[in-house]
């Protein structure tokens, strides 16, 4: 049997030993679960958000300041402006007061009552209003002045009934996938490496310190090559992340058949450019950036003794690896410059670029170059891991060469 057999052989022992250990744990099903509570969290903090910002938008409203006899017209042109709002709360509502003898200081008085929450007043005649808003209502202000300019305009056209008359509203399918549609998959298959990375990779850390405290991974070290139980502890690791990432996935394929009509519309809206091959090549980008994370994270729970160590070395990785994310992202975004082209070749954002690649571009053949390049970086990554592990915590060096002695 040759040595690479051999060391394979052995990384496959190591691996099946740490994939049954993490998978049968009961603990394996609440980590299977987590997206399930971070969600229910999510909801329960955004509904809070939500309620807390619509008791306050509520409250607030626009002011007019008008004789009685234009309040109608005001009120009626303010309606048909509305229309144009999907959601009715996009403007706090309106409300008309009748002008009195100073309306600059009835107007400046509004903002100074408790008992009113106005975001921006109108007053003076309608072809050159005036209009004070609050710091944060800049939009209200515009709005009102639109509503002054159609109001003007529906008293000449002799009142605010529409001139014309819809025939019909279709919506069309395209036919094929928009260049938008794109780039939302593509900041998506970014953000998804990234985040699944992130979120499933910390559990190799956490079981390399925990067998490094029990003294087990001195006695793997002495019966296999540390490359072999490095390598083993990856593909053990990635078998249970594999196992997450089947689970969710499941439930995300069906998922279209159980949304609204408007939003399985949507989400036909999106779509990758190399077709049929996008989840493939998503798989292996997850795979190839979580090999590395979790490699760099190995070394880590390998020269870490203590929790609090692992957590003070984990940190500049999760920044590092945030970092590498925003550059992919940004490159995503401009698929066509230098810092799409950069962001592809660094072997640490290559995966997150990489996935977004194949949602912009058609052609295949540079990803199986950038596949080759990562598999590369993820040997010389858990090289070097076990490398600074045999240095720093088995205190062995390599093999010193042997020398020949000269002949006498």
């Amino acid at each position: 049997m040759s040595s690479f057999s051999r060391g394979a052989r052995q990384a496959l022992t190591i691996a099946r030993r740490d994939f049954v250990a993490t998978v049968f744990a009961p603990t394996f099903l609440l980590f299977l679960l987590t997206p399930v509570l971070m969600i229910g969290f999510g909801i329960v903090g955004g509904q809070s958000a939500a309620t807390a910002t619509d008791s306050g938008e509520a409250k607030q409203r626009l002011v007019v300041i008008a004789p009685p006899d234009r309040i109608a017209l005001l009120t009626s042109t303010d309606a048909l402006l509305r229309r144009i709002f999907i959601v009715p709360t996009a403007r706090p509502l309106l409300r008309v007061d009748a002008e009195g003898p100073n309306p600059a200081a009835q107007a400046q008085a509004l903002f100074e009552r408790d008992s009113d929450d106005v975001a921006a007043v109108l007053y003076g005649p309608l072809d050159h209003p005036h209009i004070l808003y609050t710091p944060t209502s800049y939009g209200e202000s515009l709005f009102l002045e639109q509503l002054a300019e159609q109001t003007l305009r529906a008293q000449k056209a002799g009142g605010p009934a529409r001139l014309s008359v819809l025939a019909d509203r279709q919506p069309v399918q395209r036919g094929k996938v928009s260049s938008s549609g794109k780039g939302r998959v593509a900041f998506f298959a970014a953000f998804g490496v990234f985040f699944l990375t992130l979120m499933l990779s910390g559990q190799a850390v956490g079981a390399m310190a925990e067998e490094r405290s029990n003294k087990v991974i001195e006695i793997l070290a002495a019966a296999v090559p540390l490359e072999s139980v490095f390598f083993g502890k990856l593909i053990g690791a990635f078998g249970s992340a594999v196992l997450f990432v089947a689970f969710w996935g499941a439930i995300l394929a069906a998922l279209p058949r159980f949304v609204p009509p408007q939003m399985a519309a949507a989400l036909a809206e999106l779509g990758a450019a190399v077709g049929p091959v996008f989840p493939l090549l998503f798989v292996a980008y997850f795979t190839m950036a979580y090999m590395l994370l979790s490699a760099m994270f190995l070394g880590v729970g390998a020269l870490a003794s203590t929790q609090r160590e692992i957590q003070m070395l984990s940190l500049p990785i999760t920044v590092f690896q945030v970092a590498a994310f925003g550059f992919a992202a940004y490159g995503a975004a401009r698929p066509d410059s230098w810092v799409a082209i950069a962001s592809q070749v660094f072997p640490f954002s290559s995966p997150h670029a990489m996935a977004a690649r194949a949602a912009n571009s058609p052609e295949l053949w540079p990803h199986a170059l950038a596949l080759g390049w990562q598999a590369l970086w993820v040997a010389i990554t858990v090289t070097i891991a076990a490398r600074l592990f045999r240095r720093g915590v088995l205190k062995s060096g390599s093999p010193k060469p042997r020398r020949k002695k000269a002949l006498a």
